[in-house]
């Protein structure tokens, strides 16, 4: 299946890519440089999920400090 530059910039745009990200890509795949473009959709995915996991991480946070919290609480109405 072969897809239009604008499908591909507006996939990249909607994958949070920036500007150059985008404009490199299509540049790589216009040059039939595949691989090249791959590695930057690569990079590009790596960072998305070391941001994933610091979000998760921020959540995993929130998430104790409230059962800790509940469990103090459900403690104290127990005495």
């Amino acid at each position: 299946m072969e897809y239009s530059e604008e499908r591909i910039v507006q996939n990249l745009r909607d994958a949070g890519c920036d500007s150059s990200t985008i404009a490199a890509f299509v540049q790589e795949v216009k040059e039939n440089k595949i691989a090249e473009g791959l590695k930057l959709l690569s990079l590009h995915r790596r960072g998305l999920l070391e941001q994933l996991h610091r979000e998760q991480k921020r959540i995993d946070c929130l998430d104790y400090l409230v059962y800790t919290i509940k469990k103090t609480e459900n403690k104290q109405h127990k005495i």
